[in-house]
């Protein structure tokens, strides 16, 4: 991935830039066709270990919309960090939480490693970066080429940038940068000026898949080839209708599903890993029920043999636990 006249761009086809007169016809549909709300899932409680799980656990913990606890290697990592109410630039408008952080920021544990994945307001939030560098200010951060000058701007200092398929190593940890499908922009004038991406993070044995916020793209398979195999895959599986205007930068259920495949696929003989679906229940995004990503990824899994036990749809909140490797 280079930057085009100072601005990055997906590489496969189909992936067409929306702009105002798309908006504009998404509008016009919203009004004849309102969206469906459908009901919120309701928090769980955690059951992480504090301040860190042992060397060889791997945990998951759901906190909702892209962000997640996860324990690993002894390390504890957040990926995307969103604490606040809205995910806007503004106090009183834009997209509202329909629950609230189902983990509360006080009762996090020690944060080792911070992943983010682009620079879109529900993925990287003021307010949640300067509460957690004022609270580990030695945790390290990782994010895509450019944004990591504006996590300096909060006063972060532990922060390193990559390109896809970039990799960086400390000692038992790895942390490696992939390609995702999707765009960037805090405002209008500042689109696609920065990066965006997924992590693979592997530390003592174990390796976890975050594959930020994309849409459906090719090289799933070659992501798994090159830097597998993972214990966990957290895909996203909302905001996804309407699909004309979605498609090209969110995946739906089936996707997701897809996507799934063609990362256990190229496992060759080890096991597929588990998946954690996320980015759906937290806002109203998109056009889709609220409750509808859950029920259409769980028909989608069915549908294609996968064995149930390796899909951890989790509440917000809950913890699930990996078998000891």
């Amino acid at each position: 991935m280079r930057p085009v006249r100072r601005r990055y761009s997906n590489p496969w086809p189909g992936s067409v830039e929306h702009g105002p007169t798309q908006v504009l016809r998404w509008a016009l549909e919203r009004r004849r066709n309102p969206r469906r709300a459908g009901a919120a899932p309701v928090p769980a409680a955690s059951a992480f270990s504090t301040p860190r799980a042992p060397e060889r656990a791997l945990t998951a913990t759901w906190v909702g919309h892209a962000t997640a606890l996860i324990q690993l290697g002894g390390l504890n990592v957040l990926t995307d960090p969103m604490w606040s109410r809205r995910a806007s630039p503004l106090s009183f408008i834009g997209p509202q939480r329909v629950i609230p952080p189902a983990v509360p920021f006080d009762a996090l544990p020690p944060i080792d490693l911070v992943l983010i994945s682009h620079d879109h307001y529900d993925h990287l939030d003021r307010t949640t970066v300067k509460r957690l560098a004022r609270r580990n200010p030695d945790a390290r951060w990782a994010a895509p080429a450019g944004v990591g000058r504006w996590l300096r701007r909060l006063g972060i200092t532990a922060v390193s940038e990559h390109v896809w398929w970039e990799q960086e190593k400390a000692e038992d940890l790895s942390v490696a940068c992939e390609p995702a499908r999707h765009f960037s922009g805090r405002t209008p004038w500042r689109r696609n000026r920065t990066l965006w991406c997924g992590w693979i993070v592997r530390a003592n044995g174990r390796a976890v898949h975050f594959a930020g916020d994309t849409a459906w793209h090719p090289d799933f398979s070659d992501v798994a080839r090159r830097l597998g195999p993972f214990d966990l895959t957290l895909l996203p599986v909302g905001a996804y209708e309407p699909r004309w205007f979605m498609k090209a930068v969110h995946m739906d259920p089936d996707e997701a599903v897809r996507a799934y495949q063609a990362i256990a696929d190229s496992h060759g003989n080890a096991a597929g890993p588990a998946m954690l679906p996320i980015h759906w229940g937290t806002f109203r995004l998109t056009d889709e029920p609220m409750d509808e990503p859950p029920r259409r990824l769980e028909a989608a899994w069915a549908q294609a043999g996968l064995p149930a036990d390796r899909l951890w749809l989790l509440r917000p909140g809950e913890t699930r636990a990996a078998s000891a490797s």
